[in-house]
């Protein structure tokens, strides 16, 4: 018994943020910010919508494009370090706007790297007990960066993915090859200082500390194209393949720069890269999920490709999949 990915959706707000809106008011030359990330735009959400606003729309887009009985979903996946509110979780609550009623539900907070960790769950589910697992990646980062912080603010952005996983019964299809990591001797170098048990909301005196902050970005992009590359190499021996036998990569879409150092480490060839990060920036978790549905219909996927999925983000955590579909 495998797995396999019946439909994809994928959701960006309407609101086009340009570069040149964040140099004009960081006091940037023009063009500074697409030299240093590949990043032309990035999507805001309104100021009426939510997380789960964006999840229910990228999963009801993979929803609808197979009519699926949803009575048969038996677990919804949402990954994001954006929830509505920090107690319930917001899963429940997208299941129920999907009518998902006979689905489990659970939020994931694995930064960058959460739908690496979804996918994991909802495969193994899906294998294990033999229903379908929806699993949604969304965050709302434009709400967790400091608008004078410019490491962060010319970087993140909104946006929501979704891949509706089945049991299978071919044994070959599913994740084929995976290696996950951890480097917690980095935990600090991508934080919200404020808010969590360390530090309650109650004891914070600057607003500040409870948006996000990167502390070292060279030691970010370094640590994070070795994560990257060397679980990729890992994965791709563990499914026993190489690269030829890829048909894609979609790497976690942090910047221009990150992918490309990833690229060139892995040797892979242009045409097995598929991005949106140029348009649509980097929504953390959702970027792959995003980047898949967004360009499912260009890349003219087909039952039995292989596609290797990698990312690293806050904690340090991440890793790569080869999956087949």
């Amino acid at each position: 018994m495998g797995s396999t990915i019946l439909a994809t959706g994928h959701y960006a707000p309407a609101r086009r943020v340009g570069n040149a809106e964040i140099e004009a008011r960081l006091g940037l030359e023009d063009g500074w910010i697409l030299r240093r990330t590949g990043i032309s735009e990035r999507r805001y959400a309104a100021a009426d919508e939510a997380l789960s606003d964006m999840a229910v729309k990228a999963g009801e887009m993979a929803l609808s494009r197979v009519g699926f009985d949803r009575a048969r979903i038996g677990l919804v996946v949402l990954a994001t370090s954006t929830p509505d509110h920090l107690l319930p979780p917001s899963a429940p609550l997208v299941a129920h706007r999907l009518g998902l009623s006979r689905a489990g539900g659970i939020d994931m907070a694995g930064a960058c790297g959460g739908f690496l960790h979804a996918l994991t769950y909802a495969d193994g589910f899906a294998r294990l007990h033999r229903k379908p697992v929806l699993v949604i990646a969304a965050n709302i980062l434009s709400r967790r960066t400091n608008p004078s912080e410019r490491a962060s603010v010319i970087l993140f952005a909104d946006a929501a993915g979704a891949v509706l996983v089945a049991p299978d019964e071919r044994t070959t299809s599913g994740i084929r090859g995976i290696d996950l990591a951890t480097d917690g001797a980095s935990y600090d170098l991508i934080q919200i200082p404020a808010g969590g048990s360390r530090r309650p909301f109650s004891a914070v005196a600057d607003p500040a500390e409870t948006l996000m902050q990167i502390r070292d970005g060279r030691a970010v992009f370094q640590k994070a194209v070795e994560m990257m590359t060397e679980t990729s190499q890992r994965a791709l021996d563990n499914a026993g393949i190489g690269l030829g036998d890829l048909r894609y990569c979609i790497p976690h879409q942090a910047n221009a720069r990150i992918i490309g150092a990833v690229q060139k480490k892995l040797g892979l060839a242009d045409a097995q890269l598929l991005s949106s990060v140029a348009e649509y920036g980097n929504s953390s978790a959702a970027t792959i999920p995003f980047t898949l549905s967004l360009r499912a219909a260009e890349a003219n996927l087909r039952s039995g490709d292989k596609l290797l999925f990698c990312a690293a983000g806050a904690g340090l955590t991440g890793g790569a999949i080869v999956y087949e579909l």
